[in-house]
């Protein structure tokens, strides 16, 4: 801090005005800091020239009425923050704080024109997040009403009684080692995915598998396949981390790439076979074994995103494509938001053996993760047997529903319009023909209180995307689906 000068001309004719003019002992906010911003914003702007001396403590309480130390309390503030200077003896001076770096007048059109960056400003533009999260039709969504929160109250409740320090703090590993454990048995057991409880890497939903994915087995550039249409969650993540995205056509088993594609390998391959998302395909045992042999041969990683196979109508569903990996190429993503409930943010990650210490160092790099004492908790129901009895549980009350929904668009629209992949999963697409504006349609819908998804917004090549409407049924009351549905026909007849 620069010394005092004992030669200073003080310049403090003005200051008592300058302070009596603004303070007032009524308006209710107190005067320490009523005194404070009165000083910050005079100097700040300047209108509290620097070496002007400010009055003695005793003199400016009595002008204001206030207590002495109030106004010690203000100086000692503003020589913290070096706003003034001050001296035993010498009195308290306004500081020198230094010119302006810009003008003042010109700073606030330049901070508009770099709000967000080139590659913020896309993703932005491009988000498909929905705003509403729930109600007829929201794809997606589970029936959260029926998850058993006595049991899982019980289970937190017996958990957090003997918790532990470790439990409370930031996470240092891949994740809890209970719910690895469990998870790794799980997955054995129903899904045909071959893998240790080692394998597992537990993080904070899809989403963030899919940064750790993308920032770890990819650079800025790399080309990534994806399906056409396909998840919109996946496609933002990945653009965002600068990858080139190249959307692969699609036929009655999914992913499906042309021998020109086949000719330039991608350093990426995300792919949903077990339910081709948003269409249904589910991709068979040949196909799988084609796309696993390509990415053996040409060092391609296969993203295998399996994000609601439990909910199968009708045939149990395929084994992951994980099951049939020899090469270790496959990255497994599952998550608990469809199955129990998406406020609860516990996905996980099975990797090939020699990618995981890497994938834990990054997650707590990045992340900080956290979430210990929950996923303790879900360690217990899945072990105790309670997932797998709310599992069969929702299987029989969303295909009730599906049912419903299906019983009736053919009330409504008998076979005029399509409906796609309508075998699995909480949703179902309804067709519309060429010439509709899909988003409109959705537009319509949500002024009509339905909430649907139009199905051009899932594709990367917009000139060639099928319109239709996603419709999910996980989340309606089966006795509200064709009352709902009758308004959502009303609006669709508007455009037909």
């Amino acid at each position: 801090m620069e010394p005092i000068k004992r030669n200073r001309v003080a310049k403090a004719s003005t200051l008592p005005d300058f302070v009596l003019r603004q303070f007032d002992r009524h308006s209710g906010q107190p005067d320490h800091r009523q005194l404070y911003t009165i000083l910050q914003g005079g100097i700040r702007q300047q209108v509290l020239a620097a070496d002007t001396k400010l009055p003695p403590t005793r003199a400016l309480a009595q002008a204001l009425g206030i207590a002495r130390n109030t106004v010690v309390h203000v100086y000692e503030q503003l020589a913290l923050e070096g706003y003034v200077q001050a001296g035993v003896g010498r009195g308290t001076y306004v500081a020198a704080i230094g010119p302006r770096l810009v003008d003042r007048s010109a700073a606030p059109a330049r901070a508009r024109s770099a709000l967000l960056s080139k590659r913020g400003s896309q993703l932005v533009s491009e988000a498909r997040a929905a705003r509403l999260q729930w109600g007829a039709f929201t794809p997606g969504v589970p029936e959260v009403r029926m998850f058993p929160t006595q049991v899982w109250s019980r289970l937190q409740a017996r958990l957090a009684r003997k918790h532990t320090p470790d439990q409370l703090t930031y996470a240092t590993g891949p994740g809890d080692a209970g719910l690895r454990q469990a998870v790794s048995d799980y997955l054995q057991g129903t899904r045909g995915v071959v893998c240790s409880p080692e394998q597992v890497v537990i993080t904070s939903g899809t989403q963030q598998s899919l940064h750790l994915v993308a920032q770890l087995l990819s650079d800025p550039g790399d080309k990534v396949w994806m399906e056409d249409p396909g998840y919109w969650g996946a496609r933002s993540v990945l653009r965002a981390h600068g990858l080139d995205l190249q959307p692969v056509a699609l036929d009655a088993e999914g992913m499906a790439p042309s021998p020109e594609q086949l000719r330039q390998p991608p350093r990426l391959m995300f792919v949903t076979p077990s339910h081709q998302y948003p269409l249904g395909a589910l991709m068979g045992h040949g196909r799988r074994q084609q796309l696993l042999d390509y990415a053996a041969v040409h060092g391609v990683w296969v993203v295998e995103d399996d994000y609601d196979s439990e909910f199968r109508y009708g045939t149990r569903p395929l084994p992951a494509l994980q099951g049939l990996d020899v090469h270790g190429r496959v990255v497994y993503l599952g998550t608990f938001s469809k199955t129990l409930f998406p406020a609860l943010r516990i996905a996980y990650l099975v990797l090939p053996p020699d990618l995981v210490d890497g994938f834990a160092r990054a997650l707590n790099e990045l992340f900080r993760e956290g979430q210990t004492m929950q996923q303790a908790v879900l360690a217990q129901f899945l072990s105790e047997g309670h997932y797998a009895t709310h599992i069969r549980r929702m299987r029989g009350v969303y295909s009730s529903r599906h049912d419903a929904l299906i019983h009736a668009i053919g009330q409504e629209f008998g076979g005029q319009l399509p409906v796609i992949g309508g075998d699995a999963g909480l949703h179902l697409v309804l067709g519309l023909p060429p010439h509709v504006d899909d988003a409109a349609v959705a537009d319509a819908a949500q002024r009509a209180g339905i909430s649907t998804r139009p199905l051009s917004l899932y594709h990367l090549q917009q000139p060639a995307a099928n319109k239709g409407l996603l419709l999910g049924y996980g989340a309606v009351p089966e006795e509200d689906i064709g009352p709902s549905f009758a308004r959502l026909a009303q609006v669709v007849r508007g455009f037909l």
